[in-house]
């Protein structure tokens, strides 16, 4: 049975709506981004155009060893180290320039030596072994002649008197000129030269100025002698040889 409704309570036709089925909302078009203007910067209603990536760079090749460049200077240690050989030292230096010959010693006598550069005076260096059967424990090292490497500390041949001084850091005593093996330090008087790193010894010998007169070198003959003194400074010694020894 339905309920008795007074006319107030009723509803008239055309307050009843049909309610519309569920529709799809349509998505609202996005706007076109507005052109870059001149003057704009980041967040001026739009995102910073991403930065291009900067190339990446070929990786440069490491230069290979020169040791024709690297060579230069003899230390006590490295190829020149008191446990060298003369495989060591062929397998630094390019093929070819290096032998293993007759070298001269002292008093006109012949010594066997490993010999960098043999044909070329300027880079020549003279290498001498305890053991001569295997070629190795180095005894010597002999920068002479022209050649143009250097030794500890910066000597190198033609160096003058008083620089040599000054590397060592005060005078040093030498034998006298007339002796047969020319003037030699035998006594660095302890100077830097004394006490090398790499436990060598290093022997200078110095020859007197061609251009010196008979009495001054007679004044520098026949005994030991301070390298500051003025009969030694009259003959404008030079350095002519320089040996590392073990």
């Amino acid at each position: 049975a339905q309920p008795t409704l007074t006319p107030d309570e009723q509803i008239s036709p055309r307050q009843v709506q049909t309610v519309p089925a569920t529709q799809p909302k349509k998505p609202k078009p996005k706007p076109a981004p507005r052109a870059v203007q001149p003057g704009d910067t980041p967040g001026d209603d739009q995102a910073a155009p991403a930065a291009a990536p900067a190339p990446t760079a070929a990786p440069k090749p490491k230069p290979k060893p020169n040791p024709t460049a690297a060579a230069t200077a003899v230390t006590c240690g490295g190829l020149f180290a008191k446990d060298s050989s003369h495989v060591k030292l062929a397998e630094f230096f390019p093929a070819g320039s290096i032998e293993y010959g007759q070298v001269e010693g002292q008093g006109g006598s012949a010594l066997n030596a490993t010999i960098i550069y043999p044909k070329d005076p300027k880079r020549r260096l003279e290498v001498l072994w305890q053991n001569d059967a295997t070629r190795s424990d180095t005894s010597m090292v002999v920068i002479t002649g022209l050649s143009q490497w250097k030794g500890p500390k910066g000597l190198h041949l033609g160096l003058a008197i008083a620089a040599l001084e000054k590397i060592n850091g005060k005078p040093f005593k030498l034998s006298g000129f007339d002796q047969p093996n020319g003037a030699r330090a035998i006594d660095w008087m302890g100077g830097a030269l004394a006490n090398l790193p790499g436990g060598c010894q290093v022997g200078i010998k110095l020859d007197a100025d061609r251009e010196a007169g008979a009495d001054l070198l007679a004044a520098v003959a026949g005994q030991e002698l301070v390298s500051s003194s003025p009969a030694v400074r009259a003959v404008k010694p030079t350095v002519s040889e320089i040996v590392l020894g073990y």
